[in-house]
């Protein structure tokens, strides 16, 4: 009898524990699985780079730079996180503005953790790698253990992972500084702190009276200036319509006002 019984137990045990198996929450037994899948998916969205650093050690790289800034590099927003790129990441001009993560891991005052920074400047002799990040000294430390800055900044080349982000200005509206050079028939100006992508494909003006209507393609100067050579007296006020690289557009309206005047700065109420 004990022969017969035995067998019939063991089966009764295994679909029971069959049928509990099948009531358990799914997600209980894969949560696990599922949070390594998805930290593999962010981590593959890292790519490798080169980085080294200049100007001061907790400076701002060098004043302005060729994206035109000036000492707004030193200042918030930018406050001093910002980097020199070669010319992969400067793009002629057309980086200018862009924002991106950087991160290091090689070496043993790598924290590990990322940083932001901003294409500020253009480092034309960065070619030994494809993407290159001439970083400020502030910048380039915050990849460091906290008290390991200068450890990190002796590292000389240093290889680290990067990915382009948003920029995120809180607070902060599109900026315009108008070129020295401007006078009634040729029109430039510095565009600073866009959101969003950061960096611009096009930008066209609009004068007032006359063609009122039209839109007229602003050229990249160099940096971040765009200007008009209309040939002809333009009309204040200029509303300023602007392209991001990610195709965002953004009207920023009548904010050149009449009796503008070349060097000055005026701020806009609008940002991506």
């Amino acid at each position: 009898m004990a022969l017969v019984l035995q067998p019939s137990l063991s089966m009764f045990t295994l679909v029971t524990l069959f049928s509990i198996l099948l009531n358990l929450n799914p997600s209980s037994c894969f949560n696990p699985k599922l949070f390594s899948v998805s930290r593999l998916q962010s981590d593959a969205d890292w790519a490798a780079a080169g980085a080294t650093w200049y100007g001061n050690p907790d400076g701002a790289g060098t004043d302005g730079g060729a994206c035109g800034y000036g000492n707004a590099v030193e200042n918030s927003p930018f406050s001093k996180m910002v980097s020199a790129g070669g010319p992969s990441l400067f793009k002629s001009g057309k980086g200018c503005g862009a924002c991106y993560q950087v991160k290091c891991t090689t070496n043993a005052a790598c924290s590990g953790n990322s940083a932001t920074v901003v294409i500020t400047d253009e480092c034309p002799g960065c070619t030994s790698e494809s993407v290159h990040f001439d970083l400020s000294g502030t910048a380039f430390g915050a990849m460091a253990v906290s008290g390991q800055e200068g450890q990190l900044r002796n590292a000389g080349v240093l290889q680290i992972q990067y990915k382009r982000v948003d920029c995120n200005y809180p607070g902060v509206t599109l900026i315009f500084r108008v070129d020295s050079g401007s006078n009634p028939n040729y029109f430039a100006t510095l565009i600073e702190y866009e959101d969003g992508a950061g960096d611009l494909t096009e930008v066209h003006l609009k004068q007032s009276g006359g063609d009122s209507d039209s839109w007229l393609l602003m050229q990249e100067s160099w940096g971040a200036v765009w200007k008009l050579d209309s040939g002809s007296a333009l009309q204040a006020p200029f509303s300023i319509r602007l392209t991001a690289s990610d195709g965002q557009a953004l009207v920023a309206n009548n904010v050149i006002p009449d009796g503008w005047q070349a060097g000055q700065t005026y701020r806009s109420l609008v940002n991506f």
